[in-house]
């Protein structure tokens, strides 16, 4: 009997994560997020309970199965800044090209996700995780990409200034989304808003981690 080939196992691992995924968002959705079990998602899935948990540890990251992707977009979009372009100029663009492509991870993730998310404590505080564990990604490429010394508190003022930004943008997605502002309406506004905030950095950082010619 041959083994089952290593990519069949991944996909099959990546369709039963999806499902997982995809069942307790349905329940979060219709019955709020403190208000469905482990146990449930499992029976709605059709698989086993420790099944559930092997996959996401956290309830947290049922609701909310984007960390990876959410917390290292402005960090990759540092390291693949331009010749000559500095970290926060490759942010406000990124940024910018984000809220063109309507992107979930910097809040459109429509009214009913934006109700699920602040209407439970629970998720409020591991989004709060998200957003410091991205800050302290970017500080950790920034100084990677600059040279610096352990000791050298440069990257992670950098950082939480510039993560600052991806913040508050985010609340204000989130504030807009919960008022009922169609999504044309809050780009319009994120991005006038991210005009003036990552200019408000310009000071201080038009200058720093600024890609060198090769």
């Amino acid at each position: 009997m041959t083994a089952e080939p290593v990519g069949l196992r991944a996909r099959k691992k990546q369709q039963t994560r999806a499902a997982i995924s995809d069942q307790a968002t349905r329940l979060f959705l219709a019955r709020g997020f403190d208000r469905v079990t482990i146990a449930e998602i499992a029976e709605a899935a059709q698989v086993a309970k420790m099944t559930v948990t092997n996959y996401f540890p956290r309830k947290e990251d049922l609701a909310l199965d984007t960390h990876d992707e959410f917390v290292t977009l402005p960090a990759a979009t540092v390291r693949d800044r331009q010749v000559g372009e500095s970290a926060l100029a490759a942010l406000r663009r990124g940024y910018l090209a984000a809220v063109a492509a309507r992107n979930p991870l910097i809040g459109f993730a429509g009214a009913e996700f934006a109700r699920l998310i602040t209407g439970s404590p629970a998720l409020v505080a591991r989004l709060r995780e998200f957003h410091e564990d991205r800050e302290a990604t970017l500080a950790e490429t920034l100084a990677d990409e600059t040279g610096a010394e352990p000791d050298d508190v440069v990257p992670r003022v950098a950082a939480a200034q510039l993560a600052g930004v991806h913040r508050v943008l985010f609340t204000e997605a989130l504030r807009r989304t919960l008022d009922g502002a169609a999504n044309d309406r809050i780009a319009a506004d994120l991005t006038r808003l991210a005009e003036t905030a990552f200019a408000l950095l310009e000071p201080s950082l038009a200058g720093y981690a600024v890609r060198a010619v090769a």
